[in-house]
């Protein structure tokens, strides 16, 4: 199975709540996972940035085989670089084109 999860939200709260659910996503023994990924976009690339909130966690979660995509729209519009993100992450083109394109291959898609 492979599960996307949407990060949209600039609250901490529910930023935490995103990346918590998807590790527990990856270290749930009772369901065989394929692949994870966070697409974030709008005022939920902060994790994603070098200095956010969350950013150690993102890099944690990114050790553990999550992956991360973060909208070249927002970036644009935030005037942030690809420099500007956490090693690791992938920019996409758009994230609602990133996350039509994976639920079109069959993955699931949340929006916690």
């Amino acid at each position: 199975m492979r599960t996307a999860f949407h990060l949209t939200s600039g609250d901490e709260d529910q930023q935490k709540t995103v990346l918590t659910i998807a590790e527990n996503l990856s270290n749930d023994e009772t369901i065989e996972m394929d692949a994870i990924a966070v697409v974030a976009q709008s005022e939920g690339i902060d994790p994603l940035t070098t200095d956010g909130t969350h950013s150690d966690t993102v890099r944690d979660l990114l050790d553990a085989g999550i992956d991360f995509r973060a909208c070249s729209n927002t970036l644009d519009l935030l005037d942030l670089e690809d420099g500007d993100l956490v090693d690791g992450v992938e920019t996409v083109s758009s994230g609602a084109s990133e996350l039509t394109r994976l639920q079109d291959d069959g993955w699931a898609y949340l929006r916690p």
